[in-house]
């Protein structure tokens, strides 16, 4: 089928699945002319713990006591520095108000693209559309490219202690100042696969987060949560591979015991 042929297949599915719950969609023309179709909620709103606030005895919490808890002794009985058993501040290992901003003070959003699913078709035309000259873009607020003598568009040296990578200045105002973003998601391009913490070349903000978890709890992915620092790259930048299919090298083991070539 031709894309708007998908196209109206796709509503019409919808349109069945919507009259499955009463619900009456226009047909696919007045969906197009209209481009949006909005539609009444069919649930009646449910305040958050309304069971249990209208009656706590016969609709209890998953928690140890059945009611809302502030604080959890097992937690606390873990004994662990970085997650007590109540809500607290606790300072982070990297951070603009810490000591390690001295040296990289810049704080890194490593966000997840908009132009891809993590890192799902990185090399497909609209995660392409987003790079410059084939490179991650790094937002960085105009005070902040101003202080380094950036311009829009260079190619630029993002690092910290664990790595470095490389990048494209996107100047903009909607980052705060002492902030840079670099969506994740960029395919990783090694400049020396076989040299461990070698210049990553396409953008790829892994090498400069850290790899442990939120927590010794949770245990969750530690993204926004590193400082760098930011400088134009000097020369030539290496081309990005990363999209670039593998040379292949003949096996001599592919010749039959005749001189030729097995099927």
């Amino acid at each position: 089928m031709s894309e708007p042929e998908w196209l109206e297949k796709l509503y019409a599915d919808a349109q069945a699945n919507a009259a499955l719950r009463d619900i009456s969609l226009p047909d696919f023309p007045t969906f197009q002319n209209a481009g949006l179709i909005e539609v009444e909620s069919q649930n009646a709103d449910r305040p958050f713990l309304s069971a249990f606030r209208a009656d706590p005895v016969a609709h209890p919490l998953r928690t140890p006591s059945g009611l809302i808890e502030l604080s959890s002794e097992l937690i606390a009985g873990f004994d662990y520095a970085d997650c007590p058993g109540h809500p607290a501040w606790v300072e982070p290992a990297e951070w603009l108000g810490g000591k390690l901003a001295a040296i990289y003070p810049l704080h890194l959003l490593s966000c997840q693209p908009h132009d891809k699913l993590h890192s799902q078709w990185d090399h497909a035309a609209p995660s392409r559309r987003t790079k410059s000259g084939g490179r991650q873009p790094v937002r960085i607020h105009p005070d902040d490219a101003s202080a380094r003598g950036l311009a829009q568009g260079e190619v630029v040296t993002i690092s910290n202690a664990r790595g470095a990578c490389l990048a494209v200045v996107a100047i903009t105002d909607a980052v705060m100042p002492g902030v840079v973003q670099l969506a994740t998601g960029a395919w990783f391009d090694p400049a020396d696969p076989l040299k461990p913490g070698s210049l990553e070349l396409n953008g790829n903000p892994n090498v400069l987060t850290p790899d442990h978890g939120t927590s010794r709890l949770a245990q969750g992915p530690s993204s926004n949560s590193c400082l760098v620092e930011i400088s134009r790259f000097i020369g030539t930048p290496p081309h990005v591979r990363a999209y670039r299919p593998p040379d292949l090298v003949p096996d001599p083991r592919s010749k039959a015991s005749n001189g030729k070539e097995c099927p």
